[in-house]
């Protein structure tokens, strides 16, 4: 049987750890050609070596999600490796606490931090975007999925520009899913609630009862349960989806 995205190549940033290595390696169990992107080729090549294990093809990109330059090429090393770019999973980000502002509340934010996160966390999705459908508007349309989150629709205490960045990522992925719809370019977005990946090792381990109470389901998510999500998304079984932000949160934005 074929895979979902048989023959498709792939651009997944942040595709070195978390939900970004689960879906590069879930888009090529579909059949997909991936370039996983991350801030060093080194650190992408992990991701790459378990795509080849399981007899997929891939290749390391590295760079700098938030420098226009960085963006461009990793465009072109995308087409340079596969030969075209026909989905794109734009996943890289940071946390509050990796800006240096863990657990503050808006007024004690810096405006350094909430510089940075508005760079990596939403800035990097216009760039990339910018990019992406700038080639798949040369080359017969796509697929965009962004990563946002629960932040992306809820106020979250201490989440300040974090809140801010992923509200606009969804804004981002409404606009450009009108204005590209006749031109064969789907962009979508998937909102994960807290899932269990490197980044958020230190809100499970300070508030780890407190997100499994506020979540129906109990738990929190796996990175490999958002990567199915984004790989429908960008297939054709989900050709009549377009603008959508689509909760991956185990019913946590239900309540």
């Amino acid at each position: 049987m074929a895979g979902l995205l048989d023959g498709k190549t792939a651009l997944v940033t942040g595709g070195g750890g978390g939900i970004g290595r689960a879906t590069a390696l879930a888009m090529a169990r579909e059949g997909a050609f991936v370039a996983v992107a991350d801030l060093t080729r080194e650190s992408a090549a992990a991701t790459v070596d378990a795509i080849g294990a399981m007899g997929g093809r891939a290749e390391p990109l590295g760079g700098d999600v938030t420098r226009p330059e960085d963006v461009a090429a990793l465009i072109a090393g995308t087409v340079a490796a596969f030969g075209r770019l026909d989905i794109a999973f734009n996943n890289a980000g940071v946390a509050p606490h990796q800006v240096g502002s863990l657990q503050q509340k808006t007024h004690l934010w810096s405006e350094d931090s909430f510089d940075r996160m508005i760079a990596v966390n939403l800035k990097s999705v216009f760039l990339c975007m910018k990019h992406q459908i700038s080639w798949m508007l040369a080359h017969g349309g796509g697929v965009i999925a962004n990563n946002a989150s629960i932040a992306g629709v809820l106020g979250l205490p201490s989440g300040t520009a974090y809140v801010a960045a992923k509200h606009g990522v969804i804004g981002l992925t409404k606009t450009a899913a009108i204005e590209y719809a006749a031109d064969g370019i789907r962009v979508n977005a998937v909102c994960p609630g807290f899932v269990e990946t490197r980044m958020t090792k230190l809100a499970a381990a300070l508030h780890g009862d407190a997100i499994r109470a506020r979540t129906p389901m109990g738990r929190l998510g796996l990175p490999e349960e958002v990567a199915e999500t984004v790989v429908w998304l960008c297939s054709e079984r989900a050709r009549f989806v377009t603008g959508a932000a689509c909760a991956v949160d185990g019913g946590m934005t239900a309540m």
